[in-house]
């Protein structure tokens, strides 16, 4: 297999020869699963990533954005602020070419797609569509997708392509990043026909992105910040960062803020008694007065009342997680996965909230069978103790290599069997501040 390593086509390729060997390697691939020239080794991978992640070679496009979430969430995307800067630089070009501009966000769903009329009308026949998930787990090897999951530009070129419907299309996308904390914001991604797998076009796309980020940067600290954050994976009691300000809340406070953060619409007095009270007899006076001791904690214009709920967004860590695992990106999911929601906690929503979570998320890990992510997650408090994922980790090592976790398997199989209880032990993974 050539490895170009992105650059689709090399210099002197015939794009008709190739593109007729690469069909018949996918479909020799979708057969049995054996690769063959003229793949290239990052389609190869992505090709695998695909399979391993049952997706189907003849999948549809999901749409998991309503129109009212999709603006809503449009608004609130940094990416937002560089729109202009992907319009004046590609969407031009896009739209003189016949081409698109695609912008996706870092799980691989479609924020903005403009172009041709006549392109975009077919992009929509394939669900090339705002609002669509094209995660590569969702949708197969893509150029927005794939370049998401590698965090690395990527050139895509016609029957590369894991979905047979996209043959037709050859895109090159590069990821955006904040150019503060280098965290991955996106893609953006120039979709047309063979003439975009010459390698100018995957040079253009990494300098738009580079163009975009330069801008991020001359915008200032906060500019691009999209809502207030509150982290609470992995934590007994959640940090929240309003307004460039730190609080770190107590227990029940910590709750409350979870809990609004994860029913944005509000929630009724009498919800959110249930949702933090295991104990029934709890009245609405002792609700109140947490609330208004959470108030003067964070001052004025933070809650609302009638449902309560929060006054602005909150990015939420738990969110992007489920929202990532939602999109298939099992990678940015739990790469560095702090651990479970407010492990202490036992007020019945956060309970359910967190154990939703942590099935949804162990569910994905053993999906993709990724040696590292189960490595990472066998070898924390959460999954330590957990036998089905000590045995999927040695099935995805190399044979040399699964000693060890064969070994750990077998012993809490037999901790099992002798009848001693082993559990996914829940706890908070950083020393937690001690509260009065």
């Amino acid at each position: 297999m050539g490895d170009g390593p992105s650059v689709a086509l090399p210099d002197g390729t015939d794009p008709v020869e190739r593109s007729r060997l690469l069909r018949r390697a996918h479909a020799r691939f979708t057969a049995d699963g054996r690769v063959e020239a003229p793949v290239r080794a990052v389609i190869a991978r992505s090709w695998r990533r695909c399979a391993r992640a049952r997706v189907s070679p003849e999948c549809s496009a999901r749409v998991a954005l309503t129109q009212g979430e999709l603006r809503a969430y449009r608004e609130r995307h940094p990416l937002a602020l560089v729109l202009p800067v992907f319009r004046e630089l590609v969407g031009t070009f896009a739209a003189h070419e016949r081409h698109l501009l695609a912008v996706c966000d870092a799980a691989g769903s479609l924020l903005w797609v403009e172009g041709d009329p006549a392109a975009l009308d077919r992009a929509e026949s394939l669900g090339f569509v705002p609002g669509a998930a094209w995660a590569e787990t969702a949708m197969g090897t893509n150029a927005p997708g794939t370049a998401v999951a590698l965090g690395e530009p990527v050139q895509v070129f016609g029957a590369e392509h894991f979905n047979r419907r996209v043959h037709p299309w050859t895109c090159a996308a590069a990821p955006v990043r904040d150019p503060r904390t280098g965290r991955l914001l996106g893609a953006v991604d120039i979709t047309g026909g063979d003439g975009l797998a010459h390698p100018h076009s995957l040079a253009f796309v990494q300098a738009v992105a580079r163009a975009a980020e330069a801008q991020l940067a001359l915008l200032g600290p906060g500019r691009h910040t999209p809502a207030d954050s509150l982290s609470a994976l992995g934590r007994d009691e959640v940090l929240l960062v309003r307004g460039g300000r730190e609080y770190r809340l107590g227990r029940r406070h910590s709750e409350i803020m979870v809990l609004l953060a994860h029913h944005p619409e509000g929630l009724s007095g009498e919800e959110l008694l249930i949702a933090l009270y295991e104990d029934e007899a709890a009245s609405p006076v002792t609700l109140r007065a947490e609330l208004s001791r959470l108030r003067g904690l964070l001052g004025p214009g933070v809650l609302d009342s009638r449902p309560y709920r929060t006054a602005a967004p909150l990015d939420a860590d738990f969110t992007a997680v489920t929202r990532l695992l939602a999109a298939g990106a099992t990678s940015a999911a739990l790469t560095g996965y702090p651990g479970p929601l407010l492990p202490a906690s036992t007020a019945p929503g956060i309970v359910r909230l967190r154990e939703r979570i942590a099935d949804q998320a162990r569910a994905a890990l053993l999906a993709r069978a990724d040696a590292r992510l189960l490595g990472e997650w066998a070898c924390a408090p959460w999954g330590e103790d957990d036998p089905e994922v000590w045995r999927a980790l040695a099935a995805a090592l190399p044979a040399g290599d699964r000693a060890a976790a064969l070994s750990r398997a077998r012993a809490l199989d037999a901790e099992l069997g002798a009848g001693r209880p082993v559990t996914r032990r829940v706890r908070a993974t950083s020393p937690q501040p001690v509260r009065p």
